[in-house]
């Protein structure tokens, strides 16, 4: 499905000319020297022309947090006509020493904004802004309505931290970033007021809110947003774009992830009934043509592609290649990163769309987060429940462990999402040991303290296995989360993949569901393929897609993701990160050895580790 590069010249623009640092997957330092995303950008924004009647941010309704030395403010309104109150207003929290305040009379505070006080290397006047986007699964964020705790780890260091709630899947794709791109742009509308500078906005998330933190970072300034932000009443005339964007896990690129999941974690189904391994196969051989079509380089220009291959369906070539690389150097960086004796702990994925192991509030009714298990065909279940027996694949229970070794302190869990490892491992060797306890897929050369592995198949069938249906976003009951992102502010699924569609055009229990959606608009005329267009980064960074360069892209961006993960394709994050580095972007990505979906880290405290990259990116 081959789309036509169309390149739009926008009346709104921001010139991010911040300098800092990117850092490669080996760590090494970068600077990007041609920047694409700079010649997209036609001009400066102005901020001529501002259109809103709401009140900016009132210097006389200030509170104060002591403790932390906070002025905060909540319940702020960020558009004029609101979808949904509950969500739609942000908070404000702003180190205390960028501000002299005077007790009001109520209680408040009455601030001016102080321009001499330091914090680190900020004052008022170059302090970033972070913005919380903590929408796992996709789901809504409530606006805070009292003091966010969380915010002194951002504001101790000088940071400025903006919390703005906003609408979830329930209210169908694009509401979500809408909703955080009319925060956006009241921040800069009010950006006189208060302390902090418009041109460092930093977004941050993790799985669905990573996925909104890309696109908030490569959509900035979208014409194909505008009739959504003006029916919310959003300010006109500044810019929604964003200095940089935080992704843990992004659960993103949906118009081929279901595709690039068969192609990646297919392999390790096993009883799937005819049809459906048909499915599978063809989604598998899409996603080859799909990366064959799509030009991604490597750092030297090398064009990534897949070819034939006797085992599996299209595992060689050098995009292959390149994946089989990023694995060795998770597993290396693993190697270097950690004191033997090591003691492993279990360290694994949570349920699809989860952060921090919350189960999110908006699945529909009945629906697990992994979808159910089911050949294609079946009637859907009453009570939707993974068919660990059933005829689309069997997998054992996290409860089922076996012993690699006579020692007790050694344990191999087999999982949902693979093998995870617990137990003491006194060197190196034994670690990888236990990694081949069942089939020998890793080498290991203790000399130089390095790994390589036999393919990418072997790697999956041990760490990283399919925990989702055949159609892992697009179900083919329409119940994953996804579904419900695409549907039409009702709360139910609909469908949205185009080559499932055409895949399962003969198929009498899905052929006509798909076509209906497929064929559906919503409230601003909108089919669902452009919808998905706005909810993939990759849309915006490519020229294989319509939209190259027709958005202001981030120029930051840190990328994390725990390659246990059985929640997308590894293939995800890749293909995002290497599309950002293509376009010119300051690009800091790595895959985490032993993590599943989680701010993964290879050390340290993820917070800790982001707002060190920010000050990296503007020291």
């Amino acid at each position: 499905m081959q789309f036509k590069r169309t390149v739009v010249s926008l009346g709104l623009s921001t010139a991010l000319v911040l300098t800092g640092c990117g850092i490669t997957e080996e760590g090494a330092e970068t600077t990007a020297t041609e920047d694409p995303a700079q010649e997209a950008e036609p001009q400066e924004v102005t901020q001529e022309n501002i259109e809103s009647s709401l009140a900016k941010i009132e210097t006389t309704k200030w509170n104060y947090n002591a403790e932390d030395d906070v002025y905060w403010q909540v319940g702020i309104s960020y558009c004029e006509n609101p979808a949904d109150e509950k969500y739609e207003t942000l908070g404000i929290f702003v180190p205390g020493a960028y501000m002299n305040g005077v007790e009001n009379a109520d209680g408040t505070y009455t601030c001016e904004v102080n321009t001499e006080n330091t914090i680190g290397n900020y004052n008022a006047e170059t302090a970033p802004i972070v913005i919380p986007v903590d929408t796992p699964g996709y789901s809504a964020m409530t606006a805070p309505t009292d003091y966010v705790a969380s915010n002194a780890d951002y504001t101790k260091d000088g940071i400025i931290y903006v919390s703005a709630g906003c609408r979830g899947r329930d209210a169908g794709a694009p509401a979500g970033v809408t909703d955080l791109k009319a925060a956006i742009r009241y921040i800069r509308y009010s950006e006189e007021s208060i302390p902090g500078s418009t041109d460092r906005i930093f977004s941050f998330g993790m799985s669905g809110g990573g996925a909104q933190s890309a696109l908030i970072g490569a959509t900035g300034d979208s014409e194909l947003y505008i009739p959504y932000l003006e029916a919310i009443g959003a300010v006109s005339g500044v810019s929604d774009a964003v200095a940089g964007s935080m992704c843990w896990c992004p659960i993103t690129n949906l118009d081929y992830a279901n595709e690039a999941y068969e192609w990646n974690l297919g392999v390790t189904r096993t009883g799937l009934d005819e049809d459906t391994q048909k499915l599978s196969d063809e989604m598998s051989e899409t996603f080859a043509q799909y990366i064959n079509e799509l030009g991604l380089t490597d750092v030297n220009g090398n064009v990534l592609v897949l070819t034939e291959s006797e085992e599996g369906i299209y595992q060689a070539g050098s995009y292959y290649d390149y994946i089989k690389e990023v694995i060795e150097n998770s597993l290396n960086n693993f190697l270097t990163d950690t004191t033997f004796p090591y003691e492993a702990n279990n360290n694994g994925g949570f349920a699809s769309g989860m952060m921090r192991g919350e189960r999110p509030e908006e699945l529909p009714d009945g629906a697990l987060p992994e979808g159910d298990m089911k050949p294609i065909g079946e009637e859907p279940k009453d009570e939707m429940k993974p068919d660990r027996e059933g005829t689309q694949g069997e997998i054992p229970t996290g409860n089922q462990t076996q012993d690699i070794t006579e020692r007790d302190d050694i344990q191999r869990n087999i999982t949902e999402s693979g093998l995870t490892l617990s137990g003491s491992y006194e060197t190196a060797q034994d670690y990888i040991d236990a990694l081949n306890a069942e089939n020998e897929w890793v080498t290991y050369d203790s000399v130089t303290n390095t790994a390589t592995i036999t393919n990418v198949a072997d790697f999956v069938k041990a760490l990283k296995n399919a925990s989702k249906n055949v159609g892992a976003f697009d179900d083919l009951d329409a119940i994953q989360g996804e579904n419900v992102l695409f549907g039409y502010g009702d709360g139910n699924g609909a469908h949205f993949d185009p080559i499932m569609a055409e895949l399962l055009t003969d198929n009498e229990s899905y052929a006509a569901a798909y076509a209906e959606d497929l064929e559906k608009t919503d409230a601003q005329g909108n089919t669902v393929a452009i919808r998905v267009n706005m909810y993939n980064p990759m849309y915006y960074l490519e020229d294989y897609y319509e939209g190259y360069q027709t958005s202001n892209v981030a120029r930051y961006w840190r990328i994390r993701t725990g390659i246990n993960q059985g929640d997308t394709a590894l293939t995800t994050e890749i293909n995002l990160a290497l599309a950002l580095e293509s376009y010119g972007a300051n690009v800091d990505f790595e895959t985490v050895w032993g993590q599943g979906h989680v701010e993964a880290e290879r050390t340290g405290d993820s917070t800790e580790n982001f707002i060190s990259w920010i000050n990296e990116c503007l020291n």
